[in-house]
């Protein structure tokens, strides 16, 4: 049963990964993003890892695909958005890269594969990180740079609304 929910996952992941890829109206690769996101994070609950996938739908989900949504909204020409269809040397060259970074990719989980757990980190591997821990390291080791994330993301935010705005103004 596991398997057959992983393979509908991951379809259901990789569907959503090409409509992106392949839609020409912007609206609809944010909706085909959603769909592949979400998928990353049922293929994290099935893999065990509970806070990465309550991470995924929190902060992917809830947050950059929200903002994405709302910026897309907020455009005035939403309908006839479209993403320039390019040339047949730019699509050589990106299934090229695709196909590259795939089999780089491949090849390096295919020699990870052979190296036994012994050599890896033997004491992050036999005991599991919590939630408690990882919101125990966050307020406290790594606080500065969580809050300086924090603060980076709000100006970036502020700045996209005053660069929208002002794109209004010309067009208006």
């Amino acid at each position: 049963m596991i398997e057959i929910l992983f393979y509908i996952f991951g379809g259901l992941t990789v569907l959503g990964a090409l409509g992106v890829l392949l839609n020409s109206n912007v609206l609809h690769a944010a909706l085909s993003l959603l769909a592949s996101l979400l998928g990353v994070a049922a293929l994290y609950v099935l893999a065990g890892a509970d806070f990465l996938a309550v991470t995924q739908i929190m902060v992917y989900v809830g947050g950059v695909l929200v903002l994405v949504m709302f910026g897309i909204m907020l455009t005035k020409r939403t309908a006839e958005t479209q993403v320039a269809k390019s040339g047949l040397i730019r699509n050589l060259l990106g299934w090229l890269v695709g196909i590259g970074l795939f089999a780089f990719l491949f090849m390096g989980i295919v020699e990870l594969n052979g190296i036994s757990p012994q050599l890896l980190k033997a004491d992050t591997l036999d005991k599991p990180t919590t939630i408690y821990e990882l919101g125990g390291a966050l307020m406290s080791r790594h606080l500065l740079p969580f809050e300086v994330l924090a603060v980076l993301l709000l100006v970036a935010l502020i700045a996209a609304v005053y660069v929208a705005g002002r794109i209004g103004e010309k067009e208006g």
